[in-house]
C-alpha cells in the first residue's frame, strides 16, 4: 500500500515538473484547431503539412543544436549569418559538379570550423557566448557580402533543391496505395520503433545505474503522443506528395542528438555543465570542453540547415539568414529549455518549433501581414520566459 501511494507521488511529481514540455503537444493540437474555422481549414490541408516543413526545416534544425548551447548556459546569436555564409559557399562548391551529398557534408564540415572558431573563444578563452556570437553575426554578415559581391549565386540545376522541396516518394516513383503515397508510413514506422528500442534501452541502462527515471504509465504515455503525432504527420504527407526529404533528414538529426542528450555520458555531462557549472568542474568533468563539444554540434548542425534553407530559396542570398536566431531561440524557449540552463529536450524544441510554425502558418492563411507575425512572436517569446522564470522562483531556483 505504501509503495503504491510513492508511486502515485512520483506520477505527481513527475508530472507537474514536466508539464510544460508535455503541455507542449496539445497546445500544438489546439492552435490546429483554432485557426481551422479562421482559416477555412485550409492549415489542415495535407499540402499545407508538408509546406510547413519546406518552410520551417532549417529552423527545426537549428532549434536541435540551440537547446545544447542554451542548456549549457550559452547563446549563439549568429547562426542566422553562418547560415547565410555557409549557404554562398554550398552553393559555390556544388556549382562545380561536385554532387549534393558531397556538397553536404563539404557544408556541414565548414559550420563545424566555425563552431570551434566560436567554440574555442567561450569554453577556452572564458569569453561570454553572447559577445562571441554578436561578433560572429557581423563578421559571417560581412564575408557573406563580400563572397557573393552582393549578388545572388544561382545553382546550376535543382537537384539540390531536393533535400529542401523534394519528397522521397517524387525521387522514388513510388505508386499510390489508394489516396496515399507509401514512404511516409515506412519512414516513421522504422523510425519509431528505433526510438522505442532506444528509449527503453535508455531507462533499463538509467535504472541500472539508480538514475531518475519517470514512471512507467507517464514514460508510456509520452511514447504515445510521440507516435501519433508522428503517424498524424505522415498520413498528412501520405495524402499529399509524399515524406519530404528534408523531414527524413531532421529525423534522423532527432534522433542522434535525442539519443546523445539522454543515453550517453556526454549527454549527462551537457546537463551537468548547464545545471551547475561550478559543481560539475569540482566533479571532475571537463566544462571547457564540454561545452566546446557543444559548439562543434551547433556548428555542424548550422551547416546543414544553411543547405536546406539554401534549396528553399533555390539560390544563395546574401541577406539570407536573417533573424534565423529569433526563430530558433523562441522555439527553444517555447519548447521547455530553461533560461537558468540544466533544462531542455530535442523533442521539446521540435514541438516549440512546431508551435511557431502553426502559428505563423495559420496567419499567412489568415492574409495577415509579416508585422502581425513579429508581434505575436515576440510576445509568445516574452511569456515563455517569463512561465520559466517563474517556475524557477516558485521551485527556489533563483
Amino acid at each position: 500500500m505504501n509503495n503504491k501511494a510513492v508511486h502515485t507521488t512520483d506520477i505527481k511529481t513527475m508530472i507537474k515538473n514536466n508539464i510544460r514540455s508535455y503541455s507542449m503537444f496539445i497546445i500544438l493540437v489546439l492552435i490546429m484547431i483554432i485557426f481551422a474555422p479562421l482559416t477555412n481549414g485550409n492549415n489542415w490541408n495535407p499540402r499545407n503539412f508538408v509546406n510547413i516543413f519546406f518552410q520551417n526545416g532549417y529552423v527545426l534544425i537549428l532549434a536541435i543544436g540551440m537547446v545544447m548551447i542554451i542548456i549549457t548556459q550559452n547563446i549563439d546569436l549568429s547562426v542566422g549569418s553562418v547560415c547565410a555564409f555557409v549557404g554562398a559557399l554550398s552553393a559555390m562548391i556544388y556549382n562545380t559538379g561536385i554532387g549534393v551529398p558531397l556538397t553536404v557534408l563539404a557544408s556541414i564540415l565548414i559550420g563545424v570550423g566555425i563552431g570551434a572558431y566560436q567554440g574555442v573563444w567561450v569554453a577556452f578563452g572564458k569569453m561570454p557566448s553572447f559577445i562571441v556570437t554578436l561578433s560572429g553575426m557581423l563578421l559571417f554578415r560581412g564575408l557573406t557580402y563580400i563572397i557573393t559581391k552582393i549578388s545572388p549565386i544561382n545553382l546550376i540545376d535543382y537537384n539540390y533543391s531536393l533535400i529542401s522541396t523534394g519528397t522521397l516518394d517524387e525521387v522514388l516513383q513510388t505508386r499510390r496505395i489508394g489516396p496515399y503515397l507509401p514512404m511516409s508510413f515506412i519512414a516513421v514506422i522504422l523510425l519509431l520503433v528505433i526510438f522505442f528500442i532506444a528509449e527503453f534501452m535508455g531507462r533499463r541502462k538509467k535504472m541500472a545505474h539508480e538514475f531518475e527515471v519517470s514512471p512507467m504509465p507517464l514514460f508510456i504515455t509520452k511514447l504515445v503522443l510521440i507516435s501519433l503525432l508522428a503517424l498524424g504527420l505522415a498520413d498528412r504527407f501520405a495524402r499529399s506528395r509524399g515524406l519530404p526529404i528534408v523531414v527524413l533528414v531532421l529525423g534522423v538529426a532527432i534522433f542522434i542528438f535525442h539519443f546523445i542528450l539522454n543515453n550517453t555520458v556526454l549527454g549527462r555531462y551537457i546537463y551537468a555543465v548547464g545545471g551547475n557549472p561550478r559543481s560539475a568542474k569540482l566533479s571532475g568533468i571537463n566544462s571547457e570542453m564540454v561545452t566546446f563539444i557543444v559548439f562543434l554540434f551547433m556548428g555542424g548542425l548550422t551547416g546543414l540547415a544553411a543547405v536546406v534553407s539554401t534549396g528553399y530559396m533555390n539560390s544563395a542570398l546574401p541577406q539570407a539568414g536573417n533573424l534565423f536566431e529569433l526563430d530558433t531561440i523562441a522555439a527553444c524557449y517555447i519548447g521547455g529549455v530553461s533560461a537558468g540552463g540544466g533544462i531542455g529536450t530535442v523533442i521539446g524544441v521540435i514541438v516549440g518549433g512546431l508551435v511557431m510554425a502553426a502559428i505563423n502558418n495559420g496567419m499567412i492563411l489568415m492574409n495577415l501581414g509579416a508585422h502581425y507575425q513579429y508581434v505575436v512572436k515576440a510576445l509568445i517569446l516574452v511569456l515563455a520566459v517569463f512561465y520559466d522564470i517563474y517556475n524557477r522562483r516558485k521551485a527556489g531556483l533563483g
